[in-house]
């Protein structure tokens, strides 16, 4: 796993995840129709989510902004406590995490994001952290200061919060803090 630098993970105040290619495989994969309407599913890496959990267990803010609208990425935010699900046109990507960070009083540079194709680079190039999925395209993996073993849907994300984690010293206290809770008779 690739190391992230303390100052960097201590200075984060905001995750950003995108959605295809990031939390899933970027496939999309639609199903026979029924009653004469096919529907899309995704696939989502339990471990990311385990990933997610750990970070909100850190007390750092998550976000979900996808460039796309599905009923899936609002059900699997739900899931994993997320109240920061955003699906909007890619060029207002920005626009929605300026929002959002404005809202919690920090600035770019407390951001961190994780990305994988063209709809994320301008985001990227805001953030003060910018972080790539192995598979990400060239332009993304040229900004990214830090990029994952794994591709995008499987474990990019977890990776991603568990060097996250450990370059704040937070990990191993909340591993620690998660197994105590599960042991619990």
């Amino acid at each position: 796993m690739t190391p992230i630098d303390p100052d960097t993970a201590r200075n984060v105040g905001l995750v950003v995840f995108d959605v295809d290619g990031v939390l899933t495989d970027a496939g999309i994969y639609w199903t026979d129709p029924v009653d004469g309407e096919a529907r899309g599913v995704r696939r989502f890496d339990v471990r990311d989510g385990m990933g997610i959990y750990m970070l909100s267990g850190a007390d750092i803010p998550v976000a979900l902004v996808s460039g796309k609208d599905s009923p899936a990425v609002r059900a699997r935010g739900y899931e994993l406590g997320i109240d920061e699900v955003h699906q909007v046109h890619p060029a207002r990507k920005v626009e929605v995490v300026r929002e959002m960070l404005e809202a919690r009083g920090l600035g770019w540079g407390q951001a961190a994001c994780l990305g994988d194709d063209l709809p994320d680079l301008a985001l990227l190039r805001r953030v003060g952290f910018p972080a790539a999925v192995a598979d990400a395209t060239r332009e993304v993996r040229d900004v990214a200061r830090w990029r994952s073993e794994a591709r995008g849907g499987h474990g990019a994300v977890r990776e991603f919060a568990e060097a996250l984690l450990r370059a704040r010293g937070e990990w191993s206290t909340l591993v620690e803090e998660y197994v105590a809770e599960a042991d619990r008779e």
